[in-house]
């Protein structure tokens, strides 16, 4: 069972799991909450933290679905906040920790703005934010342009050298307009570093795939 692979918390996404997700995204499923799981017990194992109220809110920051095409949004976040206290609330955890972990999902958004202010909300921003660069990244990037209907990039002008940069018409864009801004902004000592690395896999990736085209 998938849940045996958030050990120690095996328990917990037991009873998370069955709520974690809605729809069928699949940067946004299961697995992407593993590796968000994996990203944050290792910026955990150096920075610090509850490390229960960073499982909880990893397995349920995603539990609320909005497509990145959505006027709703820059919402998701305070949606998935929102259902994750009832959902606790149901399991009868304590007022402080539930609220401790609603925090920590609606300050994780890119979109929302919301700055992190406990070392937990910190450690989920940044271990999703791992999962949005590197090969990792680079791989959700496209695959989310599929779901949205857009192209690979501008034949023409795929540096958009003289276009403006367009991510809901080309994939590319995308690392330029969002992916390649995520690492100047991490929380984190732990997380920063791991940003440096992926931040470099992800120019490669996109180096490569010029050289490609």
């Amino acid at each position: 069972m998938i849940a045996t692979a958030f050990a120690p918390y095996g328990a917990l996404a037991r009873s998370l799991l069955p709520h974690a997700t809605e729809g069928d995204d699949g940067s946004h499923d299961v697995a992407h909450l593993l590796r968000v799981f994996r990203n944050s017990m290792r910026i955990h194992a150096s920075e610090g933290g509850d490390a229960e109220l960073v499982a909880a809110a990893v397995m349920l920051h995603d539990c609320v679905a909005v497509e990145k095409n959505s006027p709703l949004r820059a919402q998701a976040s305070r949606l998935a906040a929102e259902k994750a206290k009832a959902i606790l609330s149901a399991l009868s955890w304590e007022e402080q920790r539930i609220s401790a972990v609603s925090h920590a999902i609606i300050t994780h958004s890119y979109s929302a703005s919301i700055a992190p202010e406990t070392l937990e909300a910190k450690i989920l921003q940044d271990a999703d934010r791992l999962d949005a660069i590197g090969m990792i990244g680079a791989a959700r990037c496209f695959y989310i342009a599929g779901r949205m209907g857009s192209g690979l990039y501008d034949p023409s002008d795929p540096l958009a050298k003289a276009r403006p940069l367009d991510d809901k018409a080309f994939a590319i864009d995308h690392f330029e307009t969002k992916l390649f801004k995520l690492s100047e902004g991490f929380q984190t000592a732990t997380g920063r570093a791991l940003a440096e690395a992926r931040h470099a896999r992800l120019k490669h990736v996109l180096d490569l795939f010029l050289d490609e085209i």
